[in-house]
């Protein structure tokens, strides 16, 4: 997919929808900030908790340089230092409000976690609150609406979407791998440092500026946003005078209901385009996707696929742990980046509800990383089991088990027999992860 193209798609359609009437209906784009004239109040606190236990049988380094030690993927984040860890995943506290009776054309949000996650706890370590969210949104154009601060960049329906509606613990592999952004110094070639996260995680998060809207035409409604950010996560200014550039787009049929379990088919396509500073140097790093949402009575689905290129984060050094020593004390292992990559995947979702309070749910996600390089590429895949009960409308509890497999995509690219197989058996190594976890909403 060309961005030139997406972008012109993006303009185009946000010309043809600004000389039609704004509709109040919600989703993702218009789910904070735009409430309608005086219907808010000032300040508004919300907020969730989501208590989470997870166990994975922590499989060790199968072969290669690190057999024997812990193995990177079979941790669970942030610390990564336990198999069975009970955590405080996410705890955020919010306000939210207008500037009625001044301007009830003024909104603004502010997002706060407190949580323990590769937010607050990047690679492990002492936690800090971060500042998730802190916005403003400007609704007098009609057609153009405009938000200004760190907020959701447009984009993935699974990083897009409300968190606290997320149907799953985890994240899927190529959504992770590709969005869920992970910031770093260097590209892994340096031996005299080991490279690791320099921050937060970016969380689909970004400071900048965008122009937004949704129109209704009788039972459809259309999206767009446009958005230019820093590209340097959450949290901090930018680093190298280089912007990121973003574009989406959607067409969604509205069946009924209202808020985030909106009953509807959506269809959506997205862009983002920018650069990163790594290892000395500035290098260009593009994502794009399109998929597909649904959900009418008792059945939820949706599909997404989505592409990158530049910059796209490998694995650890032989599978190791970050900055553990290779077995010989020779090497330590670290985050390794290609520099000018190409990945690829997608993701498919079923649930249906079996009865009032219980929904049961299915995923398939799959992740190609590097397939710009056959000896490098490796591919990901994970089928999610899920059950969820409904307590009440604000409380749920979520239950998972990830089944996870990766192997070597293309072993006979691996010219060394030896190096061939260990790859192999240290991808054979991925465990399965079983999850249970609280959502309470206040």
């Amino acid at each position: 997919m060309n961005f030139k193209k997406l972008a012109l798609a993006v303009i185009c359609a946000g010309g043809a929808m600004a000389a039609t009437v704004p509709a109040q209906a919600a989703n993702w784009l218009m789910l904070q900030g735009t409430e309608p004239d005086a219907a808010a109040g000032r300040a508004k606190v919300w907020g969730f908790i989501q208590p989470t236990a997870q166990y994975i049988k922590g499989t060790t380094v199968q072969a290669g340089q690190w057999a024997g030690q812990t193995f990177q993927a079979n941790t669970l984040g942030p610390d990564r230092s336990s198999e069975y860890d009970m955590n405080i995943r996410r705890a955020r506290i919010g306000v939210r409000g207008q500037g009625f009776p001044l301007d009830g054309k003024t909104n603004y949000f502010i997002l706060a976690e407190l949580g323990h996650n590769a937010i607050t706890v990047p690679g492990g370590g002492k936690g800090a609150v971060y500042m998730t969210d802190a916005s403003v949104t400007l609704n007098h154009i009609p057609g153009a609406r405009f938000r200004v601060g760190q907020f959701k960049t447009p984009g993935s329906e699974e990083g897009l979407q409300a968190i606290h509606v997320f149907d799953y613990i985890n994240f899927t592999s190529v959504t992770d791998g590709m969005l869920f952004e992970t910031f770093v110094d260097g590209d892994g070639t340096d031996a005299s440092v080991v490279n690791k996260p320099n921050g937060a995680r970016g969380a689909f998060r970004d400071i900048g500026a965008q122009l937004f809207d949704t129109f209704k035409f009788g039972a459809w409604e259309a999206s767009y946003a446009v958005m230019v950010g820093n590209g340097n996560g959450i949290n901090r200014q930018d680093n190298d005078n280089q912007k990121e550039f973003y574009g989406y787009v959607s067409a969604e049929q509205v069946y009924g209901g209202k808020g985030p379990r909106i009953q509807s088919w959506k269809t959506f396509a997205w862009g983002q385009m920018g650069k990163r500073t790594i290892a000395g140097g500035q290098h260009d790093r593009s994502r794009y996707g399109l998929g597909t949402t649904f959900r009418k009575g008792k059945i939820r689905a949706a599909a997404e696929y989505m592409m990158g290129s530049g910059v796209i984060l490998n694995g650890t050094d032989g599978g190791g742990t970050i900055g553990a020593k290779n077995n010989a004390g020779t090497s330590t292992a670290d985050i390794n980046v290609e520099l000018d990559g190409e990945a690829s995947g997608y993701y498919a979702h079923v649930g249906y509800q079996v009865m009032k309070k219980v929904e049961i749910d299915f995923r398939w996600d799959q992740y190609n990383r590097s397939t710009h390089a056959a000896a490098k590429e490796r591919t990901f895949q994970n089928a999610t089991v899920g059950v969820q009960y409904f307590i009440n409308k604000k409380t749920r509890i979520v239950a998972n088990y990830q089944h996870r497999m990766m192997s070597v995509t293309t072993p006979s690219a691996i010219a060394n027999a030896n190096q061939r197989a260990a790859a192999e058996k240290i991808a054979d190594g991925v465990d399965p992860i079983i999850g249970l976890q609280l959502l309470a909403i206040f």
